[in-house]
């Protein structure tokens, strides 16, 4: 299960756009459900 989030999260990087230079409160309700995405992947892709 950990390689499928680790396979998502390189797929995700190279993909999805980056927010690190962005306000994260004038993002929209897209941006922000991408930014979920992106955290949950990459949570369960480090594992505990």
């Amino acid at each position: 299960m950990k390689r499928i989030f680790k396979l998502l999260a390189a797929v995700n990087k190279i993909i999805l756009p980056k927010y690190s230079q962005r306000d994260l409160n004038k993002l929209s309700k897209l941006d922000k459900a991408i930014i979920a995405y992106r955290y949950f992947i990459t949570k369960n892709a480090l594992g505990d």
